[in-house]
């Protein structure tokens, strides 16, 4: 079997995902073009040679949708021959195509290949293709269904995580971003959105709020209360799925849950073989990766048992990996992970994470593989695991 490595990974910077957002006039097709540019033009590539783009897109409809991977190989002015195919695996969509990516060069089906990820939630609302899941009594009923956001106050309920905690956490992401930026550690993978006149329309994540304390989000009202509370309420659904808790504490509002917004990501993967013929320096290898069904109800606990997975299908323990990284879809789900985990918060999140810079949903498993491969090299560290 062959291994997969990283040659490069590149990412726009991500924009507010309303109508007032730098990046609102620029389309996801647009986006994703510009992310494969920058890829095909750092690394001098002979398109040709890459056999497959793997796209990440969670709301595939419309503008949008149509496998946008292939649209965006033709946009971007790659080969013909390089396939394109759209992936959707909710918000690990963008790592699930990276995961594709390498298990193709593992594989011996492709030498070169690219992992990526698009969305434009300012033109296309989340939600906006529908969910058989929500919609379907034969199944919504039996799973417990309810909104991600109750689950994750569910989260933060039975596993005794305070407002006061998950407004903490939501403080030291917007800290730790706004320190990554101060220090350029953004640098080597950002790459400016253009306009259709080629002139620069964003070139810095622009969520991101470094005076938010614990005293303004105090002021924010729970987002999920009266979605929980009013009838017939999700509250009570959750609750008979768990019967031990006698009330939902709604902890959960905009600042300290993931931002919505606009962005895209790509990430060059290939053969050691490729990587030689094409005058490329390896920057990280791939040992492993791994998938995981969780409780559909508290379906965010997902990450702490796909990690132990992977760990023992590695043979590792939690003190080999060198830096960890969870996307922030709320807060009370990274200090679950860190507490079921045991981790060292230090290792956790260390640049921020979608709390601070936002989360567009189809892209952000690929954004976070290139913070860390770009982390790993800067601090001088070997392996970092990565989950969504």
């Amino acid at each position: 079997m062959a291994e997969a490595y990283i040659y490069d990974a590149v990412r726009t910077p991500r924009g507010r995902g309303k109508n007032t957002g730098s990046l609102h006039e620029i389309t996801a097709l647009s986006l994703a073009a510009q992310v494969l540019e920058a890829i095909r033009d750092r690394n001098d590539l002979d398109t040709a040679l890459v056999e497959d783009v793997i796209m990440g897109c969670v709301t595939p409809i419309g503008e949008q949708g149509s496998d946008i991977a292939r649209t965006a190989v033709l946009a971007a002015n790659y080969s013909q021959d390089t396939a394109g195919v759209h992936v959707d695996r909710f918000c690990a969509s963008g790592l699930e195509a990276c995961n594709i990516a390498a298990a193709k060069v593992i594989s011996g089906e492709a030498e070169l290949a690219i992992g990526s990820g698009v969305e434009s939630m300012s033109r296309v609302p989340m939600q906006s293709q529908g969910a058989a899941w929500a919609a379907d009594p034969r199944v919504a009923l039996p799973s417990y269904f309810v909104p991600q956001g109750i689950g994750a106050d569910m989260i933060a309920t039975k596993y005794g995580f305070t407002r006061t905690d998950c407004d903490a956490y939501a403080v030291q992401s917007q800290q730790r971003a706004a320190k990554s930026w101060a220090e350029g550690r953004f640098n080597k993978s950002i790459i400016p959105v253009n306009d259709q006149m080629g002139k620069v329309i964003l070139d810095r994540d622009e969520h991101m709020r470094p005076e938010t304390t614990l005293q303004s989000l105090a002021a924010l009202e729970a987002s999920f209360k009266m979605q929980g509370e009013m009838l017939p309420g999700f509250d009570a659904v959750i609750m008979q799925r768990y019967p031990e808790v006698e009330a939902v504490d709604h902890v959960h509002h905009a600042g300290n849950s993931s931002g919505i917004v606009d962005g895209a990501a790509a990430v060059l993967i290939g053969s050691k073989a490729m990587g030689k013929k094409l005058g490329l320096k390896p920057r990280a290898r791939i040992v492993g990766a791994a998938s995981i069904g969780s409780e559909p109800s508290i379906m965010l606990t997902g990450p702490e048992k796909v990690t132990q997975k992977l760990l023992d299908r590695l043979k590792m323990k939690t003190s080999d990996i060198d830096l960890w990284e969870l996307n922030e879809a709320f807060a009370a789900v990274v200090l679950r992970w860190i507490q079921a985990l045991e981790l060292d918060p230090a290792k956790v999140n260390v640049n921020g994470g979608s709390i601070a810079m936002g989360h567009p949903l189809g892209a952000t498993g690929a954004m976070i593989l290139g913070t860390m491969v770009d982390e790993l090299e800067r601090s001088n560290k070997e392996r970092a695991l990565i989950t969504l």
